[in-house]
């Protein structure tokens, strides 16, 4: 069914209008006081007719793809959050245990025992790896 002008608004059309000037704000298409005002107009609107004029003099706005994008986005971002973190642990493995053949080494060539020292190393970083490990778990959520 074709949506006539006269036709009132729902708030789901406010909305998705609101959306396209929000995108063309961000693409510098209006400023954020032109911004602003067509965004009171819109949540004063009415009908469809009202809603058409805030946004004619603008390209059409696929707000679909906007969203794919927006979400490509985010992924791309995380992507990298855990690649950090498996590089960390990685060089954590790595240095604790260079630190530990060192200790043994040591103790191979001592007279008495050799105080475990590596875990000073260890432990303090280990649990900044792990307070990551959980904020990056948190976020997902």
């Amino acid at each position: 069914m074709a949506i006539s002008p006269e036709m009132r608004a729902s708030d789901g059309d406010r909305e998705r209008v609101a959306a396209e000037l929000r995108e063309h704000c961000a693409d510098g298409r209006l400023t954020i006081d032109e911004f602003h005002e067509r965004l009171d107009q819109v949540f004063r609107s009415k009908t469809h007719a009202e809603l058409q004029l805030l946004t004619a003099d603008l390209p059409a706005t696929d707000l679909r793809a906007v969203a794919e994008r927006a979400q490509t986005a985010a992924e791309v971002e995380k992507k990298p959050a855990r690649n950090e973190l498996r590089d960390g642990w990685r060089t954590w493995a790595f240095a604790s245990g260079i630190n530990w053949m060192i200790w043994v080494a040591a103790s191979l060539n001592s007279d008495g025992f050799v105080y475990p020292w590596p875990f000073w190393v260890m432990i303090p970083w280990g649990l900044v790896l792990l307070v990551m490990v959980g904020k990056s778990r948190g976020s997902k959520g």
